[in-house]
């Protein structure tokens, strides 16, 4: 059961719910996002309906959730959400009505090739800069990212472009230091299903990009949203990166049949990774045009100045051309979807 509070409801009011819920042994979960706060319930159901709860003070409906994802589900939310992404006075969409170009390099090397990967995204459009502090990599012997020194280089990056920061927390230790950062926490495949660092992010208050899981259906990668949101974080974005299939020609399968069927499902908005999927640059601008055409809330791409010489996933980097044309891409094909540009949207002052 979910209970869903109203735009204006005070913290006492919450709170009250919460007391009425656990005096009859239920536990009660807060998730607050932007505009609304939703209170999920686990416990005995017939016991919760004699509370009669739709009768309390900033409470604005209670629902009885089948999906097993209560509180990322659109039972409870039927229009779907848009998460803002930077800090106030300059916060970007990410959601149904706006198209978000998210840009930069895979992988933080030096302070020099963070400002020209930023730049180079900056001038394609981008409105919020992605790079690796922290790289998860298949082999212990590949460059694992700087770590605290690649964050500082990414807030410097950010006070000179103005672009706000996301990046990867591959451990629920460094969740902190990251969030302290960066604007957004990124969860990456590999750590889908590490249920602590799920909720560790989810206690951090920074919006959170949730990647799907080379393996994942669809319910386990929003059961995973699930985690994050019942620990108070409803501004979690989910990112189809590609599964994995028989299929060698690409590093992964780009599954864009993920992007509506989880629209239809969940409230939370869906970008798409085409670098990963496809681990190839000439491969990046057309997935992103099937990634604009299905519905996708934006995409998330590499970029590197210059790629032949990149630490980390150089061949499906752009740059020169092939990023020119995914500007062109991004510019032109959103508007025929009825999605205006995140960059006339964002929040400031």
């Amino acid at each position: 059961m979910v209970v869903v509070m109203s735009p204006d409801a005070t913290d006492e009011e919450v709170a009250h719910v919460v007391e009425r819920v656990e005096a009859v042994g239920g536990e009660a979960f807060v998730s607050k996002g932007l505009v609304r706060t939703i209170i999920g319930l686990v416990g005995d159901i017939d016991s919760f309906h004699h509370l009669n709860l739709r009768t309390l003070p900033g409470v604005a409906d209670v629902h009885r959730i089948s999906d097993p994802y209560k509180l990322v589900s659109r039972q409870h939310h039927s229009e779907r959400s848009t998460v803002w992404v930077g800090p106030a006075g300059h916060q970007v969409p990410i959601g149904p009505d706006t198209f978000t170009l998210l840009a930069g390099p895979c992988a933080v090397e030096t302070p020099e090739q963070t400002l020209a990967a930023a730049r180079m995204a900056q001038s394609a459009g981008a409105t919020l800069l992605r790079g690796g502090a922290f790289k998860p990599r298949t082999s212990p012997y590949a460059f694992q990212g700087l770590g605290v020194r690649g964050l500082e280089i990414l807030a410097a990056t950010r006070e000179a472009t103005g672009l706000p920061v996301v990046t990867e927390v591959v451990d629920a230790r460094d969740v902190a230091v990251v969030a302290e950062h960066a604007d957004m926490l990124q969860v990456g495949t590999r750590n889908m299903a590490n249920f602590g660092l799920l909720q560790a992010v989810g206690e951090a208050g920074k919006p959170v990009m949730l990647k799907r899981g080379m393996t994942a259906t669809i319910e386990e990668w929003l059961m995973a949203a699930e985690y994050v949101a019942q620990r108070g974080n409803l501004d979690v974005v989910l990112c189809e990166r590609g599964i994995r299939t028989f299929e060698p020609a690409t590093r992964n399968t780009l599954d864009v049949s993920a992007v509506p069927v989880v629209q239809a499902t969940s409230h939370l908005p869906v970008i798409v990774d085409p670098s990963h999927a496809a681990g190839r640059k000439d491969l990046v601008v057309p997935l992103s045009r099937a990634a604009i055409a299905v519905g996708a809330d934006g995409v998330i791409v590499d970029v590197h100045p210059d790629p032949e010489t990149a630490l980390c996933d150089g061949p499906q980097a752009l740059d020169g051309p092939a990023l020119r044309e995914l500007a062109s891409v991004c510019r032109r094909l959103p508007p025929v979807l009825g999605r205006a540009d995140a960059a006339d949207h964002v929040r400031r002052g």
